[in-house]
């Protein structure tokens, strides 16, 4: 298996989620959802607003852009 380039679990496991959904033919929306959901389980402390905006950076950047290099994100490893 190709080790993910992405360093924050969090952030793996939220594009990892969510490309895995995408693929088994989940909506956008309802993939996202699921995504967010996630993202505040690894992280209770952040409010729904917060833990959309970065699920959406995330996807943005590693899955509709295919960038490589590291977005802001969360401050967790």
């Amino acid at each position: 298996m190709k080790e993910s380039p992405i360093a924050r679990r969090c952030e793996r496991a939220v594009v990892t989620a969510y490309r895995e959904l995408r693929s088994r033919g989940v909506s956008d929306f309802d993939a996202f959802r699921a995504c967010t959901t996630l993202y505040r389980i690894h992280h209770p402390e952040s409010s729904v607003s917060e833990a959309r905006y970065l699920v959406a950076e995330w996807i943005d950047h590693h899955v509709v852009r295919k960038a490589t290099g590291p977005t802001q994100g969360c401050p967790c490893d």
